[in-house]
């Protein structure tokens, strides 16, 4: 893609304020498109290529929906939300993990995914949810449960091409990093990554369908009491589909509307990742005001003495 004006506009800027005084500046893109992948608003720099991190736990949770391996273990929504989840290690959220391996007949000593300081098993660490799906795949088409994470290996590459097909991209173009708990995660552009969640919002995908059926009706399974997906998702209930990645990535995608919207924070930071994110749902009319106001009260401020506040718009094509 060569770069041009109408990718480009001036970026958010979050600021830290102590008192009413700037402390603290954070850096922001962001941008919106639809479920054809074209370019509707931007703010800063709409090619910004970074990794999606957990911010692709949906898509790779195809690998479950696409392979009758839901039905073949009676997994339920639920077991599919904290598939696609960064939970939090909840007594109830790693039972539901459990419950995908126990009815795929894996031990969980099989995941490969690092055990979380000052825990006892890899049940507890935030990305086993996708981990169990994923070897619940495996055992599905007697795929080897061992390697699972490579990126070569069977399961890997079905995601990678579920992802390649919802993006209209050669596969072979996609570059892979292992993610912190050591599955591949991929580079990409803001835009892609909105254009990921615009058809993940379209409803016009039976298996994209469920996942965003799973998520929005389990939220506490997505992240947590307390968390941004899992609180907007429950003042939202089947209006927006949410899910935070590391580093500063946030996608949202409107159902129905076939809209994605992606943000990134150039710095990582994650309060401002979500005030960013409150800011623009607000100015695209995705939250009623009364929404925005009930996160501002958890995300816009820390304690008494300090607030965010986001200075600046999308600029709309």
């Amino acid at each position: 893609m060569t770069m041009g004006k109408r990718n480009q506009a001036t970026a958010l800027e979050v600021r830290l304020l102590r008192e009413g005084i700037i402390e603290s500046r954070h850096i922001v893109h962001a941008a919106v498109c639809d479920e054809r992948g074209r370019l509707l608003s931007v703010a800063g720099n709409a090619e910004t290529a970074t990794f999606i991190r957990s911010a692709l736990k949906p898509f790779q949770a195809l690998g479950v929906t696409t392979t009758g391996t839901l039905e073949s273990y009676k997994l339920s929504d639920r077991d599919l939300a904290i598939i696609t989840s960064s939970h939090k290690g909840t007594i109830e959220q790693v039972r539901r993990v459990f419950n995908i391996l126990w009815r795929a007949d894996i031990d969980p000593s099989l995941l490969q995914c690092p055990i979380p300081p000052g825990k006892r098993s890899p049940l507890e660490y935030n990305c086993s949810g996708k981990h169990a799906g994923m070897l619940a795949v495996c055992q599905q088409r007697k795929w080897p449960l061992n390697n699972y994470l490579q990126p070569k290996h069977p399961v890997q590459q079905l995601i990678l091409s579920q992802i390649s097909e919802v993006l209209r991209m050669p596969a072979a173009e996609f570059i892979n990093a292992h993610d912190d708990c050591g599955a591949p995660t991929y580079l990409m552009q803001i835009e892609q990554m909105a254009s990921l969640y615009a058809r993940l919002a379209s409803r016009d995908n039976l298996n994209m369908e469920r996942i965003v059926r799973a998520m929005t009706h389990h939220p506490e399974m997505v992240a947590g009491d307390g968390e941004f997906d899992t609180e907007l998702m429950r003042l939202t209930p089947g209006e927006l589909v949410s899910k935070s990645g590391a580093e500063g990535v946030q996608c949202l995608g409107m159902l129905g509307e076939g809209m994605g919207l992606a943000i990134k924070v150039i710095d990582g930071a994650k309060r401002a990742k979500y005030a960013v994110a409150i800011h623009l749902l607000q100015q695209l009319g995705w939250i009623t005001p009364s929404t925005a106001e009930a996160l501002g009260e958890k995300f816009f401020t820390f304690g008494q003495y300090k607030r965010l506040e986001v200075v600046g718009e999308l600029s709309i094509l």
